[in-house]
């Protein structure tokens, strides 16, 4: 593995990465017949991928583009979004990547909030951006670009100076957006120092989930706008000289015959995939993989050894968000299969489980896991801050601690549980969505007066979207009505956002505070389809 630093940058790992390991694999894409890029696959060597990234660098700097510019990537999960991402961060500009799946409220959001300074774009792309930018008060550059011709690369020039002075660990790398409780998403800044002592922690965990410097290929099924695929297991992967094979989305039909045929070692998942993988029918291809072992969350604990027995391979469950993507897991020999358990706390991630007052709790009690790096540096390794939003951010410290919002048992060996989330939010499919956003644009709607959205239990995705609504005077509630509120959702929202599940009502239950009680309209564990008169929407959920 190489040595990095606390002060050590991404663009000074990133050449360390390129003199060690020339002609290992960095980036792969398995072959994929459906695809419309790289359908015979895709492997780039450390080497190759250096000399991309250096003609992005030269392009972008020639264009004006350095030290204090933020550039938004809108390249899917293709790898030329990672080579983006080098090549800029190695001049000092913060990489802002934009979900794929957002409608135009939210990219317009995003753009407004983040201020960036170019967009770049797939071509197909760039007609949508457009119609974004007509509506938005930023008004940034965009440009689409031929992910296969790098030289042709043609940007317009950075409107404003590149600031002075030097590129440091602290210089901001990634600004990623997430849920809030409020409604708006909040930008995370992460710097340089984040994303490297992400990968590094993975790279040096012991246990099940060593990683064999050189010999690794790490597939993952998660975008690229996530943390996880874009810094943590990517990082892993570059200071350890293994190879990350990206894949646009997850199919369960091909799972296997990529995991087998592009040589995985590891594999990261979501507790989705877990029974989507199961349902399947056996496949030759399913014996043919070389997995050491698979890195994720959420499987659910009745799914975790029937999958192991099956499939051959451990899976291990770990804790992480976007603030501190440096994870904790249950990697040790003592694991604890079919529990919601994800390790300890250690030297650098230390944990308290406490009440309301940020008191600890008894073990076997649950409370809100809090987290820091130690007494004394509480907060080094973590997110630098939400964007523009000092008052968020300071709260999130409270006491000293990053209060994460997810509530635990701790027993008393030291081990954590996942009890549940403190925080208004739906957790769909490796999605974290905000009750409040989804409220807020139902409520814009005039044959809406009243509603509350929360989490209904799903077999596949984990949790679902459900919303209670009470219409406005005058409207009955019918299947076309129904209808034209799902629409209008789906044309507001990312569809994953959009409620499965639909329940009219004349009163939503409140409090004498008029504070909602959503565990009056659906208790912890109840089946959504019990709602009487509910209606499900959920196979009309999609891209």
């Amino acid at each position: 593995m190489i040595s990095v630093t606390d002060d050590t940058t991404i663009g000074q790992a990133l050449q360390a990465a390129i003199a060690r390991y020339a002609d290992n694999s960095l980036l792969a894409v398995p072959a994929n017949p459906q695809r419309n890029y790289a359908p015979e696959g895709l492997e780039l060597s450390y080497r190759d991928a250096g000399q991309h990234i250096a003609a992005l660098a030269r392009h972008y700097h020639a264009a004006g583009y350095g030290l204090g510019h933020r550039v938004g990537l809108l390249l899917e999960s293709r790898p030329e979004h990672m080579l983006h991402k080098l090549a800029l961060n190695t001049l000092g500009v913060c990489c802002v990547p934009i979900n794929p799946d957002y409608r135009k409220r939210e990219v317009n959001y995003l753009i407004d909030h983040s201020k960036v300074d170019l967009i770049v774009c797939l071509p197909s792309r760039l007609a949508a951006m457009h119609e974004s930018l007509a509506e938005t008060q930023h008004q940034p550059s965009v440009v689409a670009v031929d992910p296969l011709h790098i030289d042709a690369l043609d940007l317009p020039r950075a409107t404003r100076a590149a600031q002075s002075g030097e590129i440091h660990s602290d210089t901001p790398a990634s600004i990623l957006y997430t849920s809030g409780t409020t409604g708006q998403p909040k930008g995370c800044v992460l710097s340089h120092a984040y994303e490297l002592a992400a990968g590094k922690w993975y790279a040096t965990q012991p246990g099940f989930v060593s990683v064999q410097e050189g010999k690794e290929r790490l597939f993952n099924p998660l975008p690229l706008f996530h943390v996880n695929a874009s810094i943590l297991s990517f990082y892993c992967m570059l200071l350890s000289g293994g190879c990350q094979i990206q894949t646009d989305r997850f199919q369960p039909s091909r799972w296997w015959e990529e995991v087998s045929t592009s040589r995985a070692t590891i594999v990261h998942y979501l507790g989705v995939i877990i029974p989507l993988l199961l349902k399947q029918a056996p496949s030759p291809w399913e014996q043919q993989h070389c997995i050491r072992f698979g890195y994720g969350a959420g499987v659910e604990p009745q799914l975790h050894a029937v999958f192991e027995q099956r499939f051959g391979f451990p899976l291990i469950e770990l804790w992480g968000m976007t603030e501190v993507v440096r994870t904790l897991s249950d990697h040790t020999a003592a694991r604890q299969v079919g529990t919601r358990s994800f390790g300890r706390g250690e030297p650098g991630l230390e944990v308290l489980v406490a009440d309301e007052h940020g008191e600890p709790v008894p073990f076997g009690t649950p409370g809100e896991m809090l987290v820091s790096y130690s007494e004394e540096t509480p907060r080094k390794h973590f997110f630098s801050e939400y964007l523009d939003d000092p008052t968020a951010t300071e709260k999130a410290w409270t006491g000293g601690w990053f209060h994460t919002g997810d509530v635990v048992m701790q027993d008393p060996d030291g081990l954590l549980h996942f009890m549940d989330r403190r925080k208004n939010i739906i957790r769909r499919s490796g999605e974290n969505i905000a009750a409040a956003e989804v409220e807020a644009i139902l409520l814009t709607h005039p044959k809406v007066q009243q509603v509350a959205v929360m989490a209904a239990p799903d077999a596949i995705r984990e949790e679902e979207v459900l919303t209670s609504i009470v219409l406005a005077p005058g409207i009955q509630q019918s299947d076309e009505v129904t209808k034209e509120l799902f629409d209008f959702c789906m044309a507001e929202m990312a569809y994953y956002k959009v409620p499965g599940w639909w329940w009219f009502t004349d009163q939503i239950p409140t409090t004498g505070t008029q504070k909602i009680q959503k565990h009056r309209i659906l208790s912890a564990g109840q089946d959504a389809a019990s709602l009487p008169g509910v209606k499900d929407l959920r196979a009309l959920k999609k891209r």
